[in-house]
């Protein structure tokens, strides 16, 4: 294999490594009470792997759309694992998932037929967003950097109830149970914080992608062509 073939594969790979240790992640949160500390541990470098790759293809000179779209795919798969978990033991309401699926199903079905019928890519130059405001919205290094703190926060918030759940023994010299109901309740603003961002920044795909919603032609090309 050529250096360049393993340029080109070096910034999916860690895509791909991100979504693989989102499910180690899961396996550790339903272990013992260290394992959950290094679970937790590990959220922080999976949201961290999330800049990295993009960072990674842009250095190397290899950044493409479809490395731009796996790396979505990548963020889908991580979220919504997440999500799903901490909705699963309790932490969260099911509705969590359920909002942030759907948003995603939305967003991305309208982003895939931009990407098939005039080549529009989520972000960069050839993106289908179409007014300086909504590029911000969605697809400025400022509203990503913003977004994935708020998830991270988020989500090691969520595996530190867990930890305490596991540890309380150990943990209540440091964090009393009154402290804990306040780590809850602030827990659950930070979650429904997100929720918020996350529709927020989707509104503007569906508003600027409204053409393709409404556009006749292509999907009864696209049953022609299936």
């Amino acid at each position: 294999m050529s250096q360049s073939q393993v340029q080109h594969m070096a910034a999916n790979i860690i895509t791909l490594t991100r979504i693989v240790l989102a499910f180690v992640v899961i396996f550790l949160l339903q272990m013992g009470f260290y394992y959950r500390v290094m679970g937790v541990l590990l959220i922080i470098l999976v949201i961290y792997l999330d800049s990295l790759d993009g960072y990674v293809a842009r250095r190397l000179g290899v950044a493409s759309d479809f490395g731009a779209l796996f790396d979505i795919t990548g963020d889908r798969i991580v979220e919504h694992v997440f999500w799903i978990f901490f909705s699963s033991v309790g932490l969260i309401s099911v509705w969590v998932p359920i909002i942030f699926i759907s948003r995603s199903f939305l967003v991305d079905t309208l982003r895939s037929v931009a990407y098939a019928k005039e080549g529009r890519t989520p972000f960069g130059e050839k993106t289908l967003m179409r007014s300086p405001f909504t590029r911000f919205l969605t697809a400025s290094p400022f509203s990503r950097t913003v977004y994935a703190l708020g998830k991270v926060v988020a989500f090691v918030l969520l595996g530190f109830i867990l930890v305490f759940q596991e540890g309380f023994a150990v943990m209540q010299q440091w964090l009393s149970p009154e402290r804990f109901g306040d780590l809850f309740l602030v827990t659950e603003i930070v979650v429904w914080v997100v929720v918020a961002m996350n529709l927020i920044r989707g509104i503007p795909v569906l508003v600027d992608g409204r053409y393709y919603l409404f556009d006749r032609q292509f999907p009864k090309e696209l049953k022609d062509e299936g």
